[in-house]
């Protein structure tokens, strides 16, 4: 242990502790931009600087560790007036037009500006290399280079946690500036959209391609049928920026926004999560018997992020992937091909719009392979959560003021298995719950399979793993999230260091619930686990736990699908990545 004395007040802490951990364990706060815990301590912003006693300069807090007997000071007039100067020179770099900012009022640099009181800058804007960068605005992910404070939290975010290394400094000397990889374009990038650089960019130099507008226009159109679906994980997170309690932000209180918005009609996706796992696991029963796993897993496809990851990353695992469509795709296709002929419409008249956790799902419905053969996108448009936050807002709509409906019926009903969807670890423990039913005639216990999220993982091993006795044999299967952590285990699973028969893969840590269009917490709060226990306590208080259960869903294969793999549900379900 170390002591140390922080603002007069003594503190002990570990060897080895920066300064910037050892002030928060006291309770002391010191300001910052750049600083990412263990993805971005590297001083860039300057706004961490202390006064040590015995040292001349000021240093930074994030990336230097205390030492026995060091006397700091964090908010001395030296730093005050440097952390000032530090942010003043940072602010003239960045077009603050901050009405019209995405990050409006959750901005860092907006709230540290704020509380530094500074109303005025002493330095010239000076951004006119960030000018000269056009950017391809049709692409998931818009990038404002103008608003980039150089903080290279994206650059890390996607190296350390995504392995993908879409983004790096480029230029030299007094020209450097973050940019991407290469110098190309960003459709010329393995860039997944996983989003993470969005939800990591301290300001709003990263958004999603706006949608809503085009999403308004839909619903005002006379024409048009609008249906909406909402994704599992968007329930756990969607009243954040509301305030309210996790009672208060169920999701029939946010169908009920969207039926006040004018949506005609509003459904749950989880009833289409339910559908993926009677598809989808079917589809693992069927190949493990043929013998089709025999040297590598077949692999979730339910994660677009991870399905771009794979193209790009691992051609050779392609055939490995679930031929079964995503959720959101599943929904659509039913929509289109299923309900507009229950409620005698044309499926050209129904307009289907997804809320997702989620940047990918943006690119993933426009892929020529999500339309039928008369050329109708299976969903039209996708609104990340962030959006449909924005788009209540703007409507003067208050939630809390709002009463609960229940969605429409037809495609109403879904299972806790359908729920954990959301989180990592849900999708296999829904496949398995159904799969062991299939087998058996039995229902395993919905808990049986809780390891799959609740094990620990090491650096070594960044994946959950489980054996799974059932009558067909051994069912080994692994679950991991995190597109770095899952580099490492497809490139075990080529060294031949592990077997598994089924992987579930989730490009977002902590799967959908930390997605790349989730709400973004402006104090650095990563909210993954919170909202993945949200979603694993709706399940365990749910009447119904098997997807296999779902009435509707046993009405939709009564009705037109027949039966799991049958060639309606090949035609509409299923795809050839």
């Amino acid at each position: 242990m170390v002591n140390i004395t922080i603002n007069d007040k003594p503190v002990v802490v570990k060897e080895g502790t920066t300064i910037m951990d050892a002030a928060s364990s006291a309770g002391v706060y010191i300001p910052h931009l750049c600083f990412l815990k263990e993805i971005n301590e590297i001083g860039a912003c300057r706004l961490c600087c202390v006064e040590v006693e015995g040292e001349d300069k000021l240093i930074p807090a994030c990336d230097n560790v205390v030492s026995e007997g060091m006397k700091i000071i964090t908010n001395s007039p030296r730093v005050r007036s440097a952390c000032r100067t530090n942010l003043q020179l940072i602010m003239s770099e960045h077009d603050g037009k901050c009405t019209n900012c995405t990050r409006n009022q959750n901005c860092q640099l907006q709230k540290l500006a704020s509380d530094f009181n500074l109303l005025n800058s002493r330095y010239e804007k000076n951004f006119k290399l960030q000018k000269f960068e056009t950017w391809n605005n049709d692409f998931p992910i818009i990038r404002d280079a103008a608003k980039c404070v150089q903080c290279m939290r994206c650059i890390q975010i996607c190296d350390k946690v995504q392995s993908m290394k879409i983004w790096d400094l480029i230029g030299t000397g007094s020209r450097t500036r973050v940019g991407i990889s290469r110098n190309v374009s960003i459709e010329k990038t393995d860039c997944t959209m996983c989003g993470q650089c969005i939800t990591h960019c301290p300001v709003g130099a990263l958004h999603e391609r706006e949608d809503i507008g085009r999403v308004v226009s839909a619903i005002e159109n006379p024409d048009l049928i609008t249906v909406v679906q909402i994704a599992p994980a968007v329930r756990a997170a969607w009243g954040e920026e509301f305030g309210l309690t996790e009672k208060e932000s169920s999701v029939n209180r946010l169908a009920a926004c969207l039926k006040k918005i004018g949506v005609d009609y509003v459904f749950d996706s989880c009833f289409s999560a339910d559908l993926t796992i009677m598809e989808e696991g079917t589809e693992f029963l069927e190949r493990k018997k043929n013998g089709d796993l025999d040297e590598f897993p077949m692999f979730t496809s339910c994660c677009p992020g991870w399905i771009n990851f794979v193209k790009s990353e691992f051609p050779e695992f392609k055939a490995q992937l679930s031929t079964a469509k995503s959720p959101q795709q599943m929904f659509g296709s039913v929509t289109k091909n299923y309900f507009a002929k229950k409620i005698g419409v044309a499926a050209s008249k129904i307009c289907c719009i997804s809320i997702m956790p989620c940047t990918a799902k943006k690119g993933e419905c426009e892929l020529p392979s999500m339309k039928n053969h008369n050329g109708i996108k299976d969903v039209d448009f996708v609104l990340t959560t962030r959006e449909v936050v924005k788009l209540i807002k703007s409507e003067r709509i208050f939630p809390k003021e709002i009463e609960e409906v229940p969605f429409d019926s037809i495609l109403q009903k879904y299972t806790g298995a359908a729920v954990i969807f959301g989180t990592t670890g849900g999708v296999m423990e829904a496949a398995l719950r159904t799969a062991a039913y299939v087998v058996t005639s039995k229902n395993p216990e919905p808990n049986a399979f809780d390891s799959l999220h609740t094990a620990e993982i090491t650096k070594e091993k960044p994946w959950r793993d489980s054996i799974i006795s059932l009558p067909i044999g051994d069912v080994s299967v692994a679950v991991v999230n995190g597109l770095g952590n899952a580099r490492k285990l497809c490139e075990a699973l080529l060294r031949k260091e592990v077997k598994y028969d089924f992987v579930e893969v989730m490009a977002c840590p902590g799967g959908c619930v930390g997605g790349g269009g989730q709400p973004i917490n402006c104090e650095d709060i990563e909210m993954a686990g919170t909202r993945s226990k949200i979603l694993h306590n709706l399940d365990s208080n749910m009447p119904i736990r098997y997807s296999h259960e779902n009435q509707d869903v046993k009405e939709l294969y009564n009705d037109l699908l027949q039966a799991p793999l049958s060639h309606k549900s090949e035609e509409l379900l299923h795809v050839n990545h």
